[in-house]
């Protein structure tokens, strides 16, 4: 899957449009993560910059802000 895809599937988890959720993790201390192996759909909150934080679901070092995903950051 493409950053793009995962950014929306993200947002569609998470009830939110791409842009509410971008908005909320630009302003707030923590962001929508998720995980960008194309096999798991794993969602958490992260830091805004995450890149390679843990996933719980599939083990790998691969869940990734929507802020990331986005490549605002």
């Amino acid at each position: 899957m493409s950053n793009q895809e995962k950014l929306e599937a993200l947002a569609e988890f998470e009830g939110m449009t791409i842009e509410e959720m971008l908005e909320q993790g630009t302003y707030d201390s923590a962001a929508k993560g998720i995980c960008s192996d194309p096999m798991c759909d794993y969602t958490t909150e992260v830091e805004p910059d995450q890149a390679h934080g843990h996933c719980e679901k599939c083990g790998g070092q691969t869940v990734t802000s929507c802020l990331v995903l986005a490549g605002m950051i």
